[in-house]
């Protein structure tokens, strides 16, 4: 049988194992994490709290104003709605311009919480609340949280100021003559093309365009990771049409991910728009194989002149046994790490160790393959063996890698952390100097004392949260901040403004370094949404550190839209990958080492090169090698403020 249909049958049978999942309960308040939604019964799908994370971003962003839902089975432990909602509120630290809808499902019950200080009347909050009982009572969970942002929305509309107007309205002009524009081109490929096939449906475009990225991206993975093996083997100057022919595969894939992201924005597109840009992400992918595909010829020519494979296998076996000791001390650090920090802090290196040693494995069982092929004098066979097992140690080293990387960035919140409570500690001494005839001020105070003190705690002990609690401090330092600022100097408004782009800069910058180490050991499982946060996620880090010198100001957003962007991208990835091991439980037992190959994206058949030429869709130069909920930022989480305990709520 030949290789390649071994390989479709070996995976079409992994994959054809049933999933089976468990539900979840939970009815003692809860810890929102970092997402806006916290869904313990699986009333929200995953598509759907992806679109509700958007809309939610959207609204921030429109209005300042923070809104997050708790769905669960009962309240207990209080058992009314209004003292479960509002003591979820008080233990996550939520502040004036933080709204938390709690819905018990089999209780039939519904609370929205809100701070009297915020700026919702509590007219106003009874009122959003009566809006989403037409939705609770059809079962529309997700309707319910869309219909209270787009009432938070309309209630603040007044509050919004003339250069939110202005900025408005020149993003509308924006829109309207990029859709312009989208609209004469395809007219004028109407007019080109007339006596042409029947129109495909919006439904068969999408799934091809999400189709075309997730191949079109592990084809540049691919040839990105191959061309590193051309240049140490080769030199540079053989490779520099490889490298030109990746530098424009990669612009038009980042064009094709950009557009992705905005037909999966909050932001309702006609039949017509999503046609017009799913038909955009094919022709751009399309364009970036078949540049890779021209040079993929000519990089098998190159191959072919290899003539070193007894070579290449010595320095495989050598690189094996080094990554082999390498994960040993990495097994050791994780465990150190568990012993020291929360497990939800590890979750994105928890089975790293146990991946790495799979793909030991298999890259162990390849070696074996290509000394045998070598000694019956198969050089053909021992290079396809060989090239495997260069991307399975590949793999397991990056797996080995992000756990030291992880402890790192531990390192570096725990420091920001403290310089940050330092700062607070100093606030607070500058607060209680301040006249306060309404008592805001000592509010305020009290808050953020308590904050510092609850962080204090989590950077001690067994179940430390260094990045969680770094975010907790920056949101109690922005509320004492609008305290102080009067009194600080502009030097001094100036230092502190930069030590917040830093703090959001490291973790915009630990949580994408995250997110594309998980994806890329992982690849065979992950689908388009977690690659398109992802690839966002780089460019929006990538354009704060462009504006984190000559504009701090302009990179703050960025780089909080780069930390969302790439938590979303470990979520949509851990889900995927979660479907993935739950669809091949049954084939694990049997080959778990294979498994481990599949789930890395390792395809046998296609590891020496080539494009479609060579029956693979999508473009690339060789087999691939390892390379290299709005997670971790609660914006505007001030903590303290009024109080809590507004009448209102009901049964659905």
């Amino acid at each position: 049988m030949r290789a390649g249909s071994l390989w479709a049958l070996t995976l079409a049978a992994l994959l054809g194992f049933s999933a089976t999942s468990s539900p979840a309960f939970a009815t003692d308040p809860v810890d929102l994490g970092s997402g806006y939604i916290v869904d313990t019964v699986d009333v929200v799908s995953g598509e759907e709290e992806a679109a509700l994370f958007d809309r939610l971003s959207a609204l921030y962003e429109a209005t300042g104003v923070d809104l997050y839902a708790v769905f669960v089975d009962e309240f207990t432990n209080p058992a009314d709605a209004q003292s479960w909602a509002d003591e979820v509120a008080s233990e996550n630290g939520l502040g004036p311009q933080q709204y938390l809808l709690a819905v018990a499902v089999d209780g039939r019950q519904y609370y929205i919480s809100a701070d009297t200080s915020g700026p919702l009347t509590d007219a106003q909050v009874t009122a959003i609340e009566a809006s989403i009982v037409p939705d609770l009572r059809d079962g529309d969970y997700a309707g319910a949280v869309e219909t209270a942002a787009d009432g938070i929305q309309a209630d603040l509309d007044s509050g919004i100021s003339i250069w939110t107007v202005l900025l408005l309205v020149a993003t509308a002009i924006s829109i309207v003559v990029l859709i312009w524009l989208v609209v004469r081109n395809r007219r004028a490929k109407k007019a080109a093309g007339a006596g042409a096939l029947p129109r495909r449906s919006v439904a068969e475009l999408e799934r091809e365009a999400s189709s075309a990225l997730v191949q079109t991206d592990d084809a540049l993975k691919t040839s990105e990771q191959e061309l590193d093996f051309a240049r140490a083997q080769f030199g540079d100057r053989a490779t520099t049409e490889f490298v030109e022919a990746l530098a424009t595969a990669r612009k038009l894939l980042d064009q094709a991910f950009t557009i992705k992201q905005r037909l999966d924005d909050e932001t309702p597109e006609t039949d017509e728009h999503k046609r017009a840009g799913n038909q955009q992400i094919i022709d751009l992918c399309a364009q970036a194989n078949a540049g890779l595909d021209d040079k993929a010829e000519a990089f098998d020519e190159l191959r072919r002149l290899e003539q070193d494979a007894p070579e290449a296998l010595s320095r495989a076996q050598d690189a094996r046994q080094h990554t082999a000791a390498a994960l040993d001390e990495a097994e050791e650090r994780l465990a150190s790490l568990r012993r020291a920090y929360a497990p939800e802090s590890l979750a994105t290196v928890a089975d790293n160790p146990a991946q790495a040693r799979e793909r030991l494995a298999f890259a162990g069982a390849q070696l074996g393959s290509a000394e045998a092929a070598l000694a019956a004098g198969e050089r053909g066979h021992a290079a396809v063996a060989i090239r495997a097992a260069e991307d399975a140690i590949g793999q397991a080293e990056l797996l080995e890698q992000a756990v030291h990387r992880l402890t790192a960035d531990f390192a570096e919140a725990e420091r920001a952390a403290q310089q940050l409570i330092t700062d607070l500690d100093k606030d607070i001494a500058t607060a209680s100097t301040l006249p306060d005839p309404d008592g805001r001020i000592a509010g305020v105070i009290a808050a953020t004392r308590a904050q510092v003190e609850q962080a204090r705690a989590a950077l001690t002990g067994s179940a430390k949260r260094p990045l969680m609690t770094l975010e907790a401090l920056e949101n109690a330092d922005t509320q004492i901040d609008g305290v102080v600022q009067a009194v600080r100097d502009q030097q001094e408004q100036a230092r502190r403004a930069r030590q917040v782009l830093d703090q959001q800069m490291m973790q915009a910058q630990a949580q994408v370094s995250a997110a594309e180490d998980y994806i890329t050991a992982r690849r065979g499982a992950v689908g388009a949404q977690a690659r398109t946060r992802l690839a966002e996620a780089g460019a929006s880090l990538v354009r704060a550190q462009q504006l984190q010198a000559g504009d701090p100001a302009q990179a703050l957003p960025h780089a909080q839209r780069a930390n969302q962007l790439a938590s979303q991208a470990i979520r949509a990835a851990q889900s995927d990958v979660g479907a993935f091991s739950g669809s091949s439980q049954g084939a694990r037992t049997a080959g778990g080492d294979m498994m481990g190959a599949v789930l890395g994206g390792i395809v046998i058949n296609s590891l020496l090169g080539g494009g479609s030429s060579r029956g693979r869709r999508g473009g690339g130069f060789g087999g691939p090698r390892g390379g290299s909920s709005r997670g971790g930022f609660r914006p505007a989480s001030f903590g303290g403020g009024g109080t809590r305990g507004r009448r209102g709520g009901g049964r659905f």
